[in-house]
């Protein structure tokens, strides 16, 4: 005899609980969220607002985007800057590049990651 596996719906949005209803449990009404790619992680060894450089040129934010992990960023593939200048980050491009500090300080990064971007907003 099988038994039927019973989903518990929301009343609220009618996604299963614990499987995309994102909805408060004390029943208040949720705010209108936009889908996040990637939910932010903590890391240990680099503060949020450290610039990870990539190989390919591209500026991370830790824990911002699923690209790279804390464990895969370590020299010589990756370069950082732990301490970066105010609005590094927003002035970031081919004309204003950031350069690593640490790490690969050979690393150069001309774009932002789309999702780091996203991140902050």
């Amino acid at each position: 005899m099988s038994k039927a596996v019973t989903e518990e719906r929301c009343e609220r949005c009618d996604f299963i609980i614990g499987m995309g209803c994102a909805c408060p449990p004390d029943g208040a009404v949720p705010k209108a969220a936009q889908p996040a790619p990637h939910k932010r992680q903590e890391w240990r060894r680099f503060p949020a607002d450290t610039i990870l450089i990539s190989a390919t040129q591209y500026a991370h934010l830790p824990g911002a985007c699923g690209h790279p992990t804390e464990e895969l960023v370590t020299p010589p593939r990756w370069g950082w800057i732990p301490d970066p200048a105010p609005g590094l980050w927003d002035r970031l491009g081919p004309s204003y590049p950031a350069v690593a500090t640490q790490g690969n300080t050979s690393r150069r990064a001309i774009k932002r990651c789309p999702e780091c971007e996203a991140a902050l907003s």
